[in-house]
This record gives C-alpha cells, sequence and structure tokens, in this order.
C-alpha cells in the first residue's frame, strides 16, 4: 500500500468515527434498458450527454450459456449475444466479446491473462451477484488485464464489481460504469472500490474517454476514487483521461503521483451528485503539474466551475 493509500485510510477512520454521531462495433442509437440493467435516470444540468444504460449493453436478443468459470483458448473466438453465468479466462490472441452480458461469481467477469493480445469487450453488460463472490463474498474486477497488450472496452454496461476496470494498458470509452458494492475481502477490511484502477508500471498506452465512471460507496466503507493512477508497481504514465463524467470516492481523481509523466487530463466533467467537491476530500490529488508531458486543461465541476488541482504532495 502506497504512502498515499495510508493517509486515505487514516482519513476514511476520522470521517467514519464523524459519522457515527447522531445526525455493430460503431456507437448504438439509444435502445430500450434490457432486464437485469439498471434503470437509466435524468442526468443532472451540466451531466447530459454521457453514457448511461440507454447508449451501453447488448443491442441483440440474448441465449442463456451457463459456462462457469469458462476458459478461452482460441484465437479469434468471437462471442456475441450470449448470456453467460459466469466468467471468461481469455488465454488466446483477438479474442472479441460483443452484444453479450456476463453475470460473474469468480474474481472477475473477463480476465486476460499475461502474453496474450488483441481482446475487444464491445456492447456488454458486466455484473455480478453481491455476496456470492471468493472474496468473502466479494467480486474484485469486470476486466482485468494481467497482459501488456491493450484491452478495448467500448459501449459498456459495468456494475457491482469493487476495481471495476483494471489495468495499465487500455482503451475504454463510451461504458457506464455505476453501482459498485462495497465488501470486506478476504482479509477482514473494506476492499478499495475504484471505477477504473491503474497500478502503474504500463507498457502501452491507456486511453479513457468518454465514460461515466461513478463510486456512490461511502469513504468508510472503501471508496478509494472514480478514476485511480496510483503507482503501486512502478510510475504512471502515457495516459489520456479525456471528456469523462466522474463523481465519487475520497477523491474523484489520483493523478499518477511525483513520478507521472505524459498524463493527459482534458475536458472532464467532475461531478457534485454524491459529494459537493467530487469526492469525499477534493477533486483531484496526486496530480503532478511538473511532470514531463502531463497536460492539465478544461476539468470542470458540474455547476462549471473550473478545477485547478493542488501540487502532488
Amino acid at each position: 500500500m502506497t504512502g498515499l493509500r495510508r493517509l486515505l485510510a487514516v482519513l476514511a477512520l476520522v470521517l467514519c468515527a464523524a459519522c457515527s454521531a447522531p445526525g455493430g462495433d460503431s456507437a448504438p442509437p439509444e435502445r430500450s434498458v434490457a432486464p437485469g440493467t439498471a434503470p437509466a435516470t435524468t442526468a443532472p444540468p451540466g451531466e447530459a450527454g454521457f453514457p448511461d444504460a440507454r447508449t451501453t449493453g447488448p443491442r441483440l436478443p440474448l441465449t442463456p450459456h451457463a459456462t462457469g468459470n469458462m476458459s478461452v483458448r482460441t484465437n479469434g473466438m468471437v462471442i456475441r449475444g450470449w448470456d453467460i453465468t459466469g466468467s471468461l479466462d481469455i488465454y488466446a490472441n483477438d479474442v472479441t466479446i460483443a452484444d453479450s452480458k456476463i453475470t460473474s461469481a469468480n474474481w472477475w467477469g473477463v480476465n486476460l491473462r499475461p502474453g496474450y493480445r488483441g481482446l475487444r469487450i464491445l456492447h456488454s453488460t458486466i455484473t455480478a451477484v453481491p455476496g456470492k463472490g471468493p472474496d468473502n463474498g466479494g467480486v474484485d474486477y469486470a476486466v482485468s488485464n494481467m497482459s501488456t497488450s491493450s484491452v478495448e472496452v467500448g459501449w459498456c454496461d459495468i456494475s457491482v464489481f469493487g476495481n471495476a476496470l483494471s489495468m495499465g494498458q487500455g482503451h475504454i470509452h463510451d461504458t457506464y460504469v455505476h453501482d459498485l458494492v462495497p465488501f470486506r475481502n478476504n482479509g477482514g477490511e473494506w476492499q478499495h472500490t475504484d471505477a477504473v484502477i491503474s497500478g502503474g508500471s504500463n507498457k502501452g498506452q491507456l486511453i479513457i474517454r468518454h465514460n461515466t465512471l461513478l463510486n456512490p460507496v461511502a469513504v468508510d466503507r472503501g471508496a478509494s476514487a472514480s478514476l485511480g493512477l496510483f503507482a503501486d508497481s512502478g510510475p504512471v504514465s502515457h495516459t489520456v483521461v479525456d471528456h469523462n463524467l466522474l463523481a465519487g470516492g475520497a477523491y474523484c481523481l489520483y493523478g499518477g503521483g511525483h513520478g507521472a509523466t505524459g498524463i493527459e487530463v482534458t475536458d472532464n466533467v467532475f461531478s457534485t451528485r454524491y459529494h459537493r467537491n467530487c469526492g469525499v476530500y477534493g477533486a483531484v490529488t496526486a496530480w503532478n503539474a511538473t511532470g514531463t508531458g502531463n497536460v492539465w486543461r478544461g476539468n470542470r465541476f458540474s455547476h462549471g466551475r473550473p478545477i485547478t488541482p493542488e501540487p502532488a504532495g
């Protein structure tokens, strides 16, 4: 655990004590909400036009597939129109999952193993049943990228998982992450929750563009970030965060810290729907303004006020 995250844990305990006192692989048209998908809600002023339940998820009727925890080992395999009860562990190249629904009780919904490449997950719903996962009832990753290859996640509806999209390199776009569910992990601690998390040492580029990334979890139950760029395994670099709607967490955005370089954060909306400053403690922390190639431009609260990050500390 980094020093920054240790500080977060201390702050969470302080807040908890205070609160205990009385008091087709292209953008689809809008569609009706499929069964089992969270209902769409009217966007607050300043938040319209971002992905929601109407613009994400399957576009086709689905066929049930009780796969259990399935390993995919066929290069170029296409899974389309499946309603999967189980998870997918990818040991193959150029696999596409499209217009499908995955309900997992495993550590992940979809996982790309080391040494494989070309995974695409499009127009799909990835969720889980709270209390049925292996991490003391919890589920950790909707999509996990263990490889050094990029994973594309587009037009997907993702919920429940603690660290929903976990990857150092990839292309996440037009996706709706919402309703993360807190849980105590096997160690007895509240699991950190993040809509998107990167642990640093990325070998390729991470692009996060035009997504809705919501973390409604209370900070005393593990809320970490809406988007966490953490240097847990090495410096964060080569990351684009553009035109997203962010809400919730201790801070909405963790910006990579002192060693971060090549981080572009542009034209994002920091929502006040959960907390007046987007996150419990603020909109952004750990932003390295002097890092080579780091750009902060056009970021604002949903009510319109521009955001200027404090220096990394």
